[in-house]
């Protein structure tokens, strides 16, 4: 697939769909993430308020980034009908994005409901609990049918739960807790795994880490949640805060340990059936860890359970608040970073590409030299093939002249008998003169066309490589200009990024060096890991 995604006759969709703007109206920006901005939008027809995400697909630079928002369009278009999964209405595509339009979300995430939500208690972390695993476990059964016979069960794995990613459609309605954001989220199948590490530090399963995973890391993902409900820090890297790679190293170190703290306040207070719970739930092995329909019947957790309705310990949304507060602060930051890496890594293969096209161009002019040359050396050899047949036709010639005027030399030329001989001769050799004449023209045609049949063709064949690289070269061209045009664009988006940054001298350092060659070019061109 060709890496210009700016090209109109091209769709992220695979097909032509209506104008968004003909539907809908674009309102206040909601968010922003690596690749994508939400906005509400409205539509004119009913009025009615949405959520649409738009997608720069020039921000989509290789086929597998298009398979992802494929993929995510697709999983949402599935798990649509559940009452807590936000739902999809419609996608559209224009030449610079693709935009999902979705239910509206107006109450705001998980954690801003709790910390203003007053009363919180066990039983209320048991609520909104029941309705994350509920998820999890819808997900793993949907049943695709064909014809009223099942064809096949498909699940789904999300792979980025976290409190972020739940939002209420209402404020004032506790229930109305919906998941959303399925851009990592894949199909599996039963005993299926994956080995690609995804997801958010905090938030990640060992198995993951270990890249050998299936649907159970959903199931930890959820524990993690739980225990920040009920305590108001994660259960690993409680004590690092920080945005570094450092931190986050130190946060996978954690996980990999699997050990739970259940001393320090305000576990102490906290009932054992929640804490038996989320041991269970945090499980390391996969294999021994409660499924999602086996949490959901656990007493805590299951309609009319045992978790206690008493007022869980202020310190707890205190510190709700303060790791809330640093998770937007590390998505801000996180971002600056991705939109960086995004923006370095397209310049990269920019000038790969380009640098890979001049090379092929000047192959391809190499070889056309080349035929131009074995081209002028099979005109020659005809030319010179033609020569010598004509000179061979000569000099058969006069030798026979020759030989008739030796064979002359033997007739006593006053003898009447003679002269008739000789005159018979002369007819004769004449005759004969003709004759060979003719049979020599004949052989000398063979020959000739024999001799340079073999050139002919390869003449013929090499003007049709010619032809064909002529052609391929302006197309290579073309190519060239479209690319070369494409990285001055990607270079400035680059420069203006790291100076809004405040990262003047590398601003200036990635423009010189984009001018450099390409060894020169690759050793200013750092990617953040």
């Amino acid at each position: 697939m060709r890496r210009g995604m700016e090209n109109q006759a091209y769709y992220v969709l695979g097909h032509k769909t209506a104008n968004l703007s003909d539907l809908y109206t674009l309102g206040r920006k909601l968010g922003q993430g690596q690749f994508a901005s939400t906005f509400v939008c409205v539509e004119n027809s009913t009025g009615n308020v949405y959520a649409c995400k738009s997608i720069l697909k020039r921000k989509l630079v290789s086929i597998e980034f298009v398979e992802d928002v494929r993929r995510e369009i697709k999983i949402m278009h599935h798990l649509s009908g559940h009452k807590h999964i936000m739902s999809i209405k419609d996608a559209y595509e224009d030449q610079s994005s693709v935009h999902i339009v979705m239910e509206f979300c107006a109450g705001g995430e998980l954690f801003d409901r709790v910390i203003q939500g007053g009363h919180y208690s066990e039983r209320k972390a048991a609520e909104w609990t029941r309705i994350i695993v509920g998820v999890v476990e819808w997900t793993k059964i949907i049943i695709l049918f064909n014809q009223q016979e099942i064809r096949h069960s498909l699940g789904v794995m999300h792979r980025d739960l976290k409190p972020q990613n739940f939002l209420l459609v209402e404020k004032d309605d506790d229930f109305s807790l919906k998941a959303i954001d399925f851009e990592l989220s894949v199909f599996f199948k039963p005993g299926q795994f994956f080995a690609d590490v995804v997801g958010s530090a905090y938030y990640v399963a060992p198995e993951v880490l270990h890249k050998h995973y299936g649907p159970e890391a959903d199931v930890w993902t959820a524990g993690v949640i739980l225990y920040i409900l009920l305590s108001g820090v994660p259960p690993f890297g409680q004590i690092l805060f920080g945005l570094s790679s450092e931190t986050q190293q130190g946060i996978v170190n954690e996980v990999l340990k699997g050990e739970l703290d259940f001393e320090s306040d305000p576990w102490p207070v906290i009932s054992d059936s929640a804490k038996d719970l989320i041991r269970k739930m945090l499980c390391s092995r996969p294999s021994e860890r409660l499924t999602a329909h086996q949490v959901l019947c656990h007493p805590w957790i299951c309609e009319k359970g045992v978790a206690p309705d008493c007022s869980l310990d202020p310190s707890v949304l205190s510190r709700l608040t303060q790791f809330s507060a640093l998770n937007k602060l590390k998505k801000m930051a996180l971002r600056a970073t991705k939109e960086e890496h995004v923006a370095r890594l397209s310049v990269k293969e920019l000038y790969d590409k380009i640098f890979f096209l001049e090379q092929e161009t000047k192959r391809q002019e190499d070889l056309l030299a080349g035929d131009m040359v074995k081209l002028r050396d099979f005109e020659v050899k005809r030319k010179t093939a033609k020569k010598n047949l004509e000179r061979f036709d000569v000099r058969e010639l006069e030798e026979a002249l020759v030989y008739f005027k030796e064979d002359r030399k033997t007739i006593p030329s006053k003898s009447k008998g003679k002269q008739i001989c000789q005159g018979n001769i002369n007819a004769a050799s004449m005759a004969i003169s003709q004759a060979k004449n003719k049979i020599k023209g004949r052989v000398a045609d063979v020959n000739m066309k024999k001799s340079n049949l073999k050139s002919v063709y390869d003449c013929n064949f090499y003007i049709s490589q010619v032809q064909e690289r002529s052609s391929m070269d302006k197309e290579l061209g073309s190519q060239l200009k479209d690319l070369r045009s494409q990285h001055a664009a990607a270079v400035d988006y680059l420069s203006k990024l790291l100076e809004r940054e405040g990262k003047v001298e590398e601003s200036v350092e990635v423009k010189e060096a984009a001018k450099q060659p390409r060894v020169v070019w690759s050793k200013h061109l750092f990617l953040p890991k």
